[in-house]
């Protein structure tokens, strides 16, 4: 039996995603969270892993935090998705760079070492613009139109 070359290629993708180090952790999900990266979609617990183009989903009532190997801190409320488009840390070679969009949802952010040390290298891009991080907490929102 052959396998459809579709088939062939999600199946390479996937392991390609579990080789990359991963750049950042769920450190704890209260309900239903998911991440998916690479096509491949996992339920998040404790210990999960983040790679650059993961998204990741809170569903209704849930709630979930994440730590990047920067410090970085993300705590997502109900109903989020926040995709993780960029993320470049190695201090040494001054390359730093955090990059995600909010599509919806609630988002509590807490600067991490890239926002310390090069704090336009970090946005976050959201339906009504993109918020430049310049080293602190912030809270933002995304309410649905109506």
């Amino acid at each position: 039996m052959r396998i459809p070359a579709i088939a062939i290629s999600l199946a390479v993708s996937a392991s390609v995603w579990a080789e990359e180090p991963a750049i950042g952790y769920v450190k704890n999900v209260m309900g239903v969270a998911t991440i998916s990266t690479g096509g491949q979609t996992a339920a998040a617990e404790p210990g999960t892993a983040v790679h650059l183009g993961s998204v990741l989903r809170t569903g209704s009532k849930s709630s979930m935090g994440v730590t990047f190997r920067d410090e970085t801190i993300m705590s997502f409320g109900p109903d989020t998705e926040l995709t993780v488009d960029e993320y470049l840390y190695a201090p040494a070679q001054g390359k730093l760079k955090l990059g995600s969009k909010l599509a919806k949802g609630s988002l509590n952010y807490v600067s991490g070492v890239i926002a310390k040390l090069q704090p336009d290298a970090v946005s976050i891009k959201t339906p009504g613009g993109t918020i430049g991080i310049r080293g602190t907490q912030f809270v933002v929102k995304i309410e649905d139109e109506e």
